[in-house]
């Protein structure tokens, strides 16, 4: 009799659960593009990515299925404290269900605790520390684009292979700057080069004039930027003026973006190398959804990380169809996206690790003379592909504690 009792309030229970469940479930989502919208990292995300999002929605076909979609914006500034309260604000108030964007690592980090403490979705492709999906991963955070071991791993090793066995690096005082510094050191070292020194120096910094004397002294064959944005290209343009390369040096912008090499100029950035996962003139896929994103900012193609949102939600779209609907649960929705293979128009076929990883191959390109450009935007060419298996940092080797250790 007493087993008999247990087993009907055990299925009472999950039959209430169940019931809890589907009537949580709805067809209404909120998008937070949450980035930089005036700093230095603006052109990489901010008011792109937002259009980025938008067009993700349109594409989803939701829209037409009776679904209620929409998408709000915000400037971080890049501070984590203006971050955080924006994304209380959003989740406690604007109801928002998951978080894209997140260019800067400081503020990646703390809404990626936000997120897992409010159980929302977190689709990072704005941030590059390793660390979301090392040692501060979590099961609401997707991180989608890059990091800065695949940094490292590409440009770095690429590098040292070819002759440049010594670095001394400029590096941000945040986050980021630190966890990029330390991914590239390693592989730098595990290839049999050098690292002579380093000087941290201010975000958002103007004047590189005492750092790069200090890079100029230390007689390294490269000269490692692990900065981004206007940091990287106020460091480049004023190395030229130091003389560094014409000295004899090699600058290594360990995190490009398209928008940079636009910022500089060819003259300026012709023979750079640097890794990126996403360029808009790949092919015709890529061309065809740049075009459409043009026409909608009026500017320059899509930056990696604005691909990446786009590229984010269209799977997190896929998910949330395939669910039924939208169970506002970020841990069921990530462990779904996770199931699922992925496939987009931008980035091709992947699939997303337990660490929360995003797998797809990376690529080597090197900045085109002024020469060999042949229309606007024209500016990289491939030198190498990274097999999706090689990119990244192993699964064996990750310290994120939901990886299972055999």
């Amino acid at each position: 009799m007493k087993r008999a009792i247990a087993a009907v309030v055990m299925s009472t229970g999950l039959f209430l659960a169940g019931s809890a469940l589907a009537q949580t479930m709805d067809k209404v989502v909120k998008v937070g593009s949450l980035g930089d919208q005036s700093g230095l990292y603006a052109d990489i995300g901010g008011a792109g990515s937002t259009v980025a999002a938008q067009l993700a929605i349109e594409d989803s076909g939701l829209l037409a299925k009776g679904w209620k979609i929409e998408v709000i914006s915000a400037d971080h500034q890049n501070k984590p404290d203006v971050g955080v309260a924006i994304g209380k604000q959003w989740i406690d108030v604007e109801k928002v269900d998951v978080f894209v964007d997140l260019a800067s690592s400081g503020v990646g980090l703390a809404i990626a605790n936000l997120a897992k403490e409010k159980n929302v979705v977190n689709l990072n492709s704005g941030s590059a520390s390793s660390d979301l999906t090392g040692s501060q991963c979590s099961p609401n955070t997707v991180h989608w684009v890059y990091d800065t071991y695949m940094l490292a791993n590409g440009t770095g090793k690429a590098l040292v292979k070819s002759g440049g066995d010594t670095w001394f690096f400029l590096t941000a005082d945040y986050a980021f700057g630190q966890a990029l510094e330390r991914d590239t050191s390693a592989v730098v070292t595990a290839n049999g080069g050098k690292v002579l020194g380093s000087v941290k120096h201010p975000l958002n910094n103007a004047d590189f004039s005492s750092f790069l004397l200090q890079a100029q002294n230390s007689k390294a064959k490269i000269v490692g930027l692990a900065n981004a944005g206007g940091d990287t290209t106020n460091a480049i343009k004023q190395a030229a003026e130091f003389g560094i390369v014409s000295g004899g040096q090699k600058l290594a912008g360990l995190l490009m973006f398209l928008s940079d090499v636009n910022s500089l100029g060819l003259n300026v950035a012709q023979g750079l190398n640097f890794t990126e996962t996403f360029y808009w003139d790949m092919n015709d896929q890529t061309r065809a959804f740049s075009k459409r994103f043009m026409e909608r900012t009026k500017k320059m193609p899509p930056t990696m990380v604005q691909a990446g949102v786009y590229s984010s939600l269209i799977h997190y779209f896929k998910a949330l169809e395939a669910l039924g609907g939208n169970p506002h649960d970020g841990r069921a929705v990530v462990a779904k996206m996770k199931e699922m293979p992925t496939d987009d128009p931008l980035f091709g076929k992947g699939s997303i690790r337990a660490d929360g990883r995003k797998i797809h191959p990376a690529y080597l390109f090197e900045v085109k003379k002024p020469t060999e450009q042949r229309y606007p935007f024209d500016y990289y060419k491939l030198i190498a592909t990274i097999p999706a298996e090689e990119a990244w940092l192993p699964l064996e080797k990750s310290v994120c504690p939901m990886v299972k250790k055999s």
